[in-house]
């Protein structure tokens, strides 16, 4: 698979970003790519499919469980399950490395070519970034308004004579 790592903002020219904006641009960037992968993968897959797969995104326990009983009933020996649970942060549950687990076994099985999927789109957000990489961390912490500031901002001179009101800066 992939990592989003500072190899990876190596690899787009955002190596240099500050420690605090790493990681929000790698947290925003896979919930990017989640969407986009989740948005193609869905046009191809049943409704009974998609509510099967969601129980696994929202860690329904009775569910997870049973999926891998019934497709995995030995997964605790999988090698891959085994990476996830001791790269999962210390103290997360059983059950969220299951689910993530069932989540993977359950696209090879109903959605083979996910890698494919997952390769192509995060192969565009990378071009995206490139391409815009020269904007990235530039902008405020704050999100930015839109229009002037308030100072320079024109407000309608209200009279009663009905004709088109005239615009004059705000106070």
């Amino acid at each position: 698979m992939f990592q989003l790592d500072d190899q990876f903002l190596q690899s787009v020219g955002l190596g240099d970003l500050p420690a605090d904006q790493k990681e929000a641009f790698l947290q925003h960037t896979y919930e990017t790519l989640e969407e986009r992968v989740g948005t193609r993968l869905a046009d191809s897959l049943s409704d009974e499919q998609l509510q099967e797969f969601e129980s696994f995104a929202a860690q329904d326990e009775e569910k997870t469980y049973a999926w891998l009983n019934a497709n995995a009933a030995d997964y605790l020996q999988h090698e891959e399950y085994k990476q996830l649970a001791s790269s999962a942060p210390e103290g997360t549950p059983p059950l969220i490395v299951a689910a993530e687990y069932a989540s993977i076994r359950w696209l090879e099985v109903n959605s083979p070519n996910y890698r494919d999927v997952v390769a192509e789109e995060l192969n565009k957000l990378k071009q995206e970034i490139i391409a815009s990489r020269d904007h990235i961390g530039d902008q405020p912490a704050a999100a930015p308004q839109n229009g002037p500031p308030p100072s320079q901002q024109r407000q309608p001179v209200a009279d009663d004579d009905n004709q088109d009101d005239q615009l004059r800066p705000a106070a």
